[in-house]
C-alpha cells in the first residue's frame, strides 16, 4: 500500500493594488509524506508549502543600520546571525545585484578550486557554550552572513566563514580601505592591543593558516599577514592580539588580523570571522573555552529574519524540529583546514540521482560559498530528474551560474521536487525549500534552481549555505563529525 506522497507547493499572491508585481513571502508548510513499498516507490516526494516574495524593505531603507545582538541562554552564548546586507540604506538594482554577487561566488568556488589543488599538490602528508546572533547580510549587500562581536570594546560586525581561518577587521590608521559601515578599528584607543612580533610561532604560522608567508619588512615587531579571496578581494596588514568578547564572555590575546590595506566587496561590514581549522581560527583558539564545537542555524532573506551562531556543546538552546544526525569528517592532510564529508549520494523527489562520482571523496562544506556546486555529472544528473518531475512550465533564460531557470509567472500553486542530501552513516539533509529555488525576477518570471555544476569533474564539491538554510549545522572538531537537524531559523 502507498500513501500519497507529500508535496511542495509554490503559491504566488497578486496584490489587488498591483497586479503587475507578484510579491512573495516563503511561508513553509511541510507535509510529512510517508511511502510504504516492498523495493523502490515510483511516486515523486514533494514539500509544500506557500511562496511568496518580499517586498525588500532593506533596499529602501526601512530597516535602521542595527548590529546583530548577542545573548546568553541557559548558560549559552548566542550570536545572532543576518544576512550581510542587513544594515543597507539605499535602494539598490537587485537584478544587477545578484547577478553580480552570483558572478562573484563563481569566482570565489574557481579561486577556492585553485587553492585545493595546490594544497594537494603540495603538501607533505605527515565546556562552556556561547550562542551569538546572526543575521542574513542581504542589507549589507551580500549574499553571506554576518555576526557582531566586540574587539578591544568596539563593536565589529563580521562575516562567518569556515572556509578561512584568519579573523580580521579593517584598522586605522587605513592606507587603503573599502567603505564600512560604522567605525574602523581603532588600536591606539584600546590599551589592550599588542603588535605579533615577526620573529613569533605565531607569525610563522601564516603559511598554513592564509596561504602566504608572515612578513617582518621594515619593523621586525610586528608581523604582516596578507589573505588574497576568490573574487580578487584581499586584505593586508599586521597580525595583533586584543580582547574578544561575544554575549557576555571574553577571551584574551585573541590573534586577529588588523587589516589597513583592504579591498573588495564585502559591503559595510568591519571584515570577516574565521571559522576554519588552523591554530589561527576562532575554533582553535577558543578550544579551551568551548571545546572545538559550534553550529549555526542560517536563516532565509526575509526582512529582519535572524539566526544564530552558538559556540560551545549545548544543544539544549538549539531549536530543532527534527533530532540531529552526526557523520563523520573526512580525514585529509592535504586539506586539513577544511571541513570535508562523504556525499553518497543525492535523491530529487525521492528518485536517487545516479551518478558514478558518489562516495568516492569528500565534499568541502562552506559558509562562505553561496550556491551549491557539484561534480557536472552529478549535476547534469539531478537536472535531468529534476526537469523529469517538475515539467509542463514554460522555461526561462539562465542567471548568472544558474542555468536551470522557469517562467512560473501566473501560477497561485507549484509543487516542486523535494532534494536530499545524503551523506556517510545514513545521515540525510533535506534541503529546506527556500533553498532549492533562487527567485530572481519578483514577477516569478525567472525562478532557477538554485544550484551549478563545477568546471571539472574532477574538481571537489561544495555545499553552499544557501543549501544549508533552516538547518542545525553542528561542526564538533574534537570528534571529528558534522551534524544535521531542520529548524526554523526565520525567527524575527
Amino acid at each position: 500500500m502507498f500513501l500519497s506522497p507529500c508535496q511542495i507547493h509554490f503559491l504566488f499572491t497578486f496584490p489587488y493594488h498591483s497586479p503587475s508585481m507578484v510579491k512573495v513571502k516563503a511561508l513553509l508548510l511541510v507535509s510529512l509524506c510517508l511511502i510504504i513499498a516492498n523495493g523502490v516507490s515510483s511516486f515523486e516526494e514533494k514539500k509544500v508549502f506557500n511562496l511568496q516574495i518580499l517586498q525588500r524593505k532593506q533596499q529602501l531603507g526601512s530597516l535602521g543600520c542595527l548590529h546583530p545582538e548577542s545573548r546568553q541562554e541557559k548558560g549559552a552564548i548566542i550570536l545572532e546571525m543576518k544576512d550581510r546586507s542587513y544594515c543597507s540604506k539605499k535602494k539598490v538594482n537587485w537584478h544587477r545585484k545578484l547577478h553580480n554577487q552570483l558572478t562573484l561566488d563563481d569566482l570565489h568556488v574557481r579561486s577556492m578550486q585553485n587553492r585545493l589543488r595546490k594544497m594537494v599538490s603540495s603538501h607533505s602528508v605527515e565546556v562552556s557554550q556561547i550562542q551569538i546572533p546572526l543575521a542574513s547580510g542581504v542589507n549589507f549587500q551580500t549574499l553571506n552572513y554576518i555576526v557582531t562581536m566586540e574587539l578591544g570594546g568596539q563593536n565589529m560586525t563580521v562575516i562567518i566563514d569556515t572556509g578561512s581561518d584568519l579573523t580580521w577587521v579593517q584598522c586605522e590608521p587605513c592606507m587603503s580601505c573599502y567603505n564600512q559601515q560604522g567605525p574602523v578599528f581603532k588600536p591606539s584607543t584600546s590599551s589592550s592591543y599588542q603588535s605579533i612580533p615577526c620573529n613569533s610561532s605565531t607569525c610563522q604560522s601564516l603559511q598554513l593558516t592564509t596561504g602566504n608567508a608572515g612578513a617582518c619588512e621594515s619593523n621586525p615587531s610586528s608581523c604582516s599577514y596578507a589573505v588574497n579571496y576568490g573574487d580578487g578581494s584581499y586584505t593586508n596588514g599586521e597580525l595583533g592580539a586584543e580582547h574578544l568578547s561575544f554575549g557576555g564572555i571574553s577571551v584574551s590575546n585573541f590573534v586577529f588580523g588588523c587589516g589597513k590595506n583592504n579591498k573588495g566587496l564585502f559591503g559595510g561590514v568591519s571584515g570577516l570571522m574565521g571559522l576554519g581549522r588552523s591554530n589561527l581560527s576562532l575554533i582553535s583558539q577558543t578550544n579551551s573555552t568551548f571545546g572545538g564545537v559550534f553550529s549555526y542555524c542560517l536563516p532565509p532573506t526575509d526582512a529582519g529574519a535572524s539566526g544564530s551562531l552558538a559556540m560551545g556543546n549545548e544543544s539544549s538552546v538549539f531549536k530543532n524540529l527534527t533530532p540531529i544526525a552526526y557523520t563523520r569528517m573526512v580525514p585529509n592532510p592535504q586539506l586539513s583546514n577544511f571541513y570535508m564529508l562523504n556525499l553518497t549520494g543525492i535523491d530529487v523527489g525521492g528518485v536517487a540521482v545516479q551518478a558514478p562520482s558518489f562516495g568516492n571523496g569528500g565534499v568541502l562544506i562552506d559558509s562562505g560559498t553561496v550556491i551549491t556546486r557539484l561534480a557536472p555529472s552529478v549535476y547534469k544528473a539531478l537536472k535531468a530528474e529534476f526537469l523529469k518531475q517538475f515539467s509542463g512550465f514554460p522555461s526561462a533564460p539562465g542567471f548568472s551560474i544558474l542555468d536551470t531557470c522557469f517562467n512560473l509567472t501566473g501560477n497561485e500553486e507549484v509543487n516542486i521536487p523535494t532534494i536530499s542530501m545524503n551523506f556517510e552513516d545514513n545521515v540525510v539533509l533535506n534541503v529546506d525549500a527556500t533553498g532549492i529555488f533562487y527567485i530572481v525576477k519578483e514577477d516569478a518570471s525567472q525562478v532557477c534552481l538554485a544550484l551549478a555544476s563545477l568546471s571539472n569533474e574532477y574538481d571537489i564539491a561544495i555545499i553552499g549555505n544557501y543549501q544549508q538554510r533552516n538547518q542545525r549545522v553542528i561542526y564538533d572538531t574534537k570528534q571529528s563529525k558534522v551534524g544535521f537537524a531542520g529548524e526554523s531559523c526565520s525567527f524575527t
